[in-house]
């Protein structure tokens, strides 16, 4: 199978995968999801408060360690086969205006759409109208990881008084009509910071495109008003010239100069070299490898301390994010103590205010209460309460002692009364007069 065809293979499952997640609920909770109407983090199921938000840290780690880690062993292999830049490229391009509306021809993507003829001008102005809707359903399906679907598409039922959600999309569709249309693949070369800071990770032994020299000899320009004419010097000079790997290149590079900042590892060129060389029993010159392995049969040792280092890392991310997750609460507490440090009441005890809040992250109804672990330390004012699935509730609490010279620590114990073993334990500070 072509390189060509694997990658339409993983646009489409990756394509599939983004569009349906939003919808995905585990046990009635989003598999993905980062609410901006309950200020919820979503992951896998569990519900995290914005105050346990100390997951998205080591999520966001492994996911900015994990392209770099991509590109260090595989090459670009993000750019020419994940990146949502790319793959609405290809959509807009090989699929609207090639294959839909035969604007172009899937094996010379260089040569220019001549608008001269109406018919020419219809098909462009309908291709623009498809992508206008496409961008629609991907700036929605954007902002699903934002808003929950069940509550976007009743605000959606009244956008006038969701207008604030209504620019976010339409900011979305102008960036991607601007970007697809009339920017192009400029974007990764002028916008993109990763095109410019990844060549700082190549090496011999990174996975990358390579034109095999030493088969097809090394080349420069013959006519600087064409990339196509070139001489060859050196090497067996196998290569027909026949341009074809220069026509198909998407971002307009001829990888026959080596590999360049633009290229971003998509494998046409290869694929239309395997074409033209495989009528002549020969195989293709250009290959996804490393340069030490491709030019000189060099072989080198993929785990290599970087790419060790790059795996540990992201393993590191991986065991803190689990670890995190595994010590999520039942329910969450907040407590803070008022302005006032004590005040001694009318039986002597000495007295602390403080206010609680409770917020019950579960889906489950549940009853709270609560005691004190400190023998020397009371209850005088709090009363068990019930909370409904996803509600809170603030409240003041009031402690007591006789001594007036006490631990300053106080450990609190908060329990749902239908199930003890959902339960939270609080250290506090207690004040109290010196001697």
């Amino acid at each position: 199978m072509s390189y060509t065809k694997k990658r339409y293979i993983t646009y489409l499952i990756l394509t599939v995968f983004i569009m349906v997640t939003p919808f995905i609920k585990i046990d009635g909770n989003h598999m993905l999801l980062l609410s901006f109407v309950t200020f919820e983090f979503h992951f896998l199921g569990n519900v995290y408060n914005m105050n346990e938000f100390f997951i998205m840290p080591f999520l966001l780690m492994f996911l900015f360690i994990g392209i770099f880690a991509m590109t260090s062993m595989f090459g670009r292999v993000w750019c020419g086969w994940a990146c949502p830049q790319t793959i609405f490229r290809v959509v807009y391009r090989d699929l609207i205006e090639t294959f839909l509306l035969k604007l172009r021809r899937i094996k010379n993507k260089q040569k220019d759409i001549d608008y001269n003829k109406t018919s020419t001008k219809i098909k462009k102005y309908l291709g623009l109208i498809l992508w206008i809707i496409l961008s629609f359903i991907i700036a929605i399906n954007f902002m699903l990881y934002f808003v929950p679907p069940e509550d976007f598409f009743e605000y959606m039922k009244a956008p006038q008084e969701h207008l604030i959600l209504v620019m976010f999309i339409l900011s979305i569709v102008t960036f991607l009509v601007y970007d697809i249309v009339f920017m192009k693949e400029h974007f990764c070369t002028y916008v993109c910071p990763y095109s410019r800071i990844q060549s700082a990770l190549y090496d011999n032994n990174t996975k990358q495109v390579v034109y095999n020299y030493n088969r097809g000899g090394q080349i420069y320009p013959n006519n600087e008003k064409s990339i196509f004419n070139v001489k060859q010097w050196s090497g067996n000079e196998e290569c027909t010239t026949c341009e074809a790997c220069v026509k198909v290149c998407p971002t307009h590079i001829d990888i026959r100069k080596g590999l360049q900042v633009e290229c971003i590892n998509c494998l046409e060129c290869s694929d239309a070299c395997s074409t033209v060389m495989g009528k002549l029993g020969k195989k293709s010159l250009i290959y996804w490898g490393d340069t030490n392995s491709v030019l000189l049969n060099k072989i080198e040792k993929f785990l290599n301390p970087r790419n060790i280092v790059y795996m540990a890392s992201l393993v590191i991310c991986i065991l803190f994010t689990a670890y995190f997750m595994s010590e999520k609460e039942p329910f969450l507490v907040n407590i803070n103590k008022n302005t006032e440090l004590y005040k001694i009441d009318e039986e002597g005890r000495v007295v602390n205010n403080y206010l609680l809040t409770i917020h019950n992250s579960a889906d489950k109804k549940y009853t709270f209460d609560m005691e004190v672990l400190n023998k020397d330390i009371t209850i005088k004012r709090f009363k068990a309460f019930s909370l409904n699935p996803k509600a809170k509730r603030k409240t003041v609490m009031i402690l007591a002692t006789k001594n007036k010279l006490v631990n300053p620590k106080v450990t609190l114990l908060f329990y749902a009364k239908e199930n003890k073993n959902i339960k939270v334990k609080r250290e506090i500070g207690f004040f109290s007069p010196k001697k």
